[in-house]
């Protein structure tokens, strides 16, 4: 005789384990919910590894299996997506738009030459970008290599997929506390 209890559990954990369904390619395929870099926009459907899947893109709620149901409904409301998608394309070059008109100064130590004992890199552009409000990650900042001399730079920002903000950056020598002060 069976007992009813191990009967329950091997239900639970076949449950636990069901299999996704996989693409042509020997992937499983997924359907986005949310745009996901350099792998496709929302209501696409894509073929990834199950690792990924599994451990990242399910998870997180970035995507969900493709069945036909969701194929249907994607397709009934894809005119609503695109506004969506639209109005937040449009919130992002508003952003883009809004960090053109900006510029940020940073202090750092220089020599008499001009040129930096350090260097300025994307961690101190996020930093100086946070005291005017305005959060990005060291990961947006797109510099062609660490900024080791002073003087005015143009930044480019990821701040959306297909979409790059340029900001100025003045490097500027730092103030030193040393300074003889004026006494009367």
């Amino acid at each position: 005789m069976v007992d009813t209890k191990t009967k329950s559990r091997k239900r639970k954990s076949a449950l636990r384990h069901k299999r996704l369904p996989t693409g042509p390619l020997g992937g499983v395929q997924l359907l986005l919910v949310q745009p996901v870099e350099n792998l496709g926009k929302q209501g696409e459907v894509v073929e990834v590894k199950p690792g990924y899947a599994n451990n990242y893109l399910l998870p997180q709620g970035l995507a969900t299996v493709a069945t036909d149901h969701h194929k249907r409904m994607i397709e009934k409301h894809r005119a609503r997506l695109a506004t969506i998608h639209k109005e937040r394309l449009a919130g992002f070059q508003a952003l883009a738009d809004q960090l053109a008109e900006q510029s940020i100064t940073i202090e750092a130590n220089a020599n008499d030459e001009g040129h930096l004992y350090g260097s300025v890199g994307a961690a101190e552009i996020v930093a100086s970008l946070k005291r005017i409000n305005m959060t990005f990650t060291p990961d947006q900042i797109r510099l062609e290599g660490p900024l080791r001399e002073l003087g005015l730079y143009t930044v480019k920002i990821h701040v959306a997929q297909d979409i790059l903000g340029e900001l100025k950056v003045w490097v500027v020598p730092s103030v030193e506390d040393d300074a003889p002060t004026e006494s009367s």
